[in-house]
């Protein structure tokens, strides 16, 4: 019978990776505990492991790359990491009485993390990277993208469903002279988005989207929808559709899946994302069926992977700053984990980035795809 060590080692050399190889993708064990770890709790003892430093791996996302491709994270689940997806099914993690959670566990860790992390706007989402070679040029082609799918023209009022620190309403004021209103659950955003908003046609609103009321000429959505959870997808899309102008349009900016689940993995849910969950297709599209018109559908996810690397690469460069300012050793490990484990998944295909637009009856001359 195989020992846990040899166990681990036979499916890594499935994915064509070394324990203790030459390799940067290849891993370096320090304590021999890891191997029972990872077979006893799988996904989240992987994890944990590494922020416990009993491994290392120099390609981290290189690493995380090839073993998603390899499917090995489907070949160790223990049954006690089913408790969570059956959880999951029962009780609707993301009701409203959580709504403002999330903010308080992921999107108010300190704007001293994401100022030194993401470009000087301070979008923390998928930049487009079609034509840009750098952070800063990669967000500002995004935004730029999103107010020219949904057609902005001066004097327009829109609504932005999980706001940020005010990234794409600032631009939007700024280049396109619309008045803004901008949603999120997280204080530490509110605090500093209304500061970089100061004097502009903008207003953030410390609310959950289903208390939004009035009417928009254009309502987005830019990451936020992975937090809003499939039992709650089509009283999502009720509240956009009652929010939205009749020849209003409606673009959702979401990472998505193939692979359908009713929760994250263990360790993104427990130390990133409670409760989060990345949609389907399918699911999608149930929620929006008879309620909007999808007009262009946009997938460009390969373009997350050069943005985290961007992310890590930032806290990288001011890791001694953040360590002044409080973050210790094993949180630049668990945010190492989380950005790098990202990008291998991207960059695997096994997540997506989508961008969807929405009208409310379907355009009467059509929608030219922009791109």
């Amino acid at each position: 019978m195989k020992n846990a060590q040899q166990t681990i080692q036979d499916l890594l050399s499935i994915a064509g990776i070394e324990i203790d190889g030459t390799r940067a993708f290849d891993m370096r064990v320090h304590r021999s505990e890891f191997y029972d770890r990872v077979l006893g709790d799988g996904v989240i003892g992987f994890g944990e492991s590494y922020m416990a430093g009993w491994w290392d791996c120099e390609a981290l996302d290189e690493l995380i790359h090839k073993l998603l491709r390899a499917d090995l994270e489907h070949v160790i689940s223990p049954v006690k990491l089913l408790v969570p997806v059956v959880l999951a099914k029962l009780i609707n993690r993301q009701r409203r009485s959580r709504a403002f959670k999330i903010g308080e566990h992921h999107y108010d860790l300190g704007n001293d993390l994401f100022q030194r992390m993401l470009d000087q706007r301070m979008t923390y989402t998928c930049g487009y990277w079609k034509d840009a070679s750098d952070l800063d040029a990669a967000q500002e082609a995004k935004l730029d993208l999103v107010c020219r799918k949904i057609g902005l023209e001066p004097g327009m009022k829109i609504l932005d469903i999980g706001c940020g620190w005010g990234s794409f309403v600032r631009f939007a004021a700024e280049k396109y002279q619309v008045k803004a209103v901008g949603i999120t659950v997280a204080e530490d955003q509110i605090e500093l988005g209304r500061q970089l908003c100061e004097g502009l046609p903008v207003e953030l609103r410390l609310q959950d989207y289903r208390d939004v009321t009035g009417t928009f000429d254009r309502i987005v959505s830019l990451g936020m929808f992975e937090h809003v959870g499939v039992k709650n997808y089509r009283t999502y899309f009720k509240r956009v559709r009652r929010c939205l102008a009749d020849d209003g349009l409606f673009m959702l900016h979401t990472i998505g899946t193939d692979t359908p689940k009713t929760s994250v993995d263990p360790w993104t849910d427990k130390y990133i994302f409670p409760g989060g969950m990345l949609p389907t297709q399918k699911w999608i599209a149930a929620a929006t069926e008879g309620q909007l018109v999808m007009e262009d559908w946009h997938n460009f996810g390969v373009d997350y992977d050069p943005t985290l690397m961007a992310w890590m690469a930032n806290v990288d460069v001011h890791k001694q700053e953040l360590a002044q300012a409080g973050y210790s050793e094993q949180f630049y490990r668990m945010w190492r984990f989380f950005l790098l484990s990202s990008a291998g998944a991207f960059r695997a295909r096994r997540n997506h980035l989508w961008q969807i637009v929405y009208s409310q009856r379907g355009l009467d001359r059509g929608y030219d795809s922009v791109r």
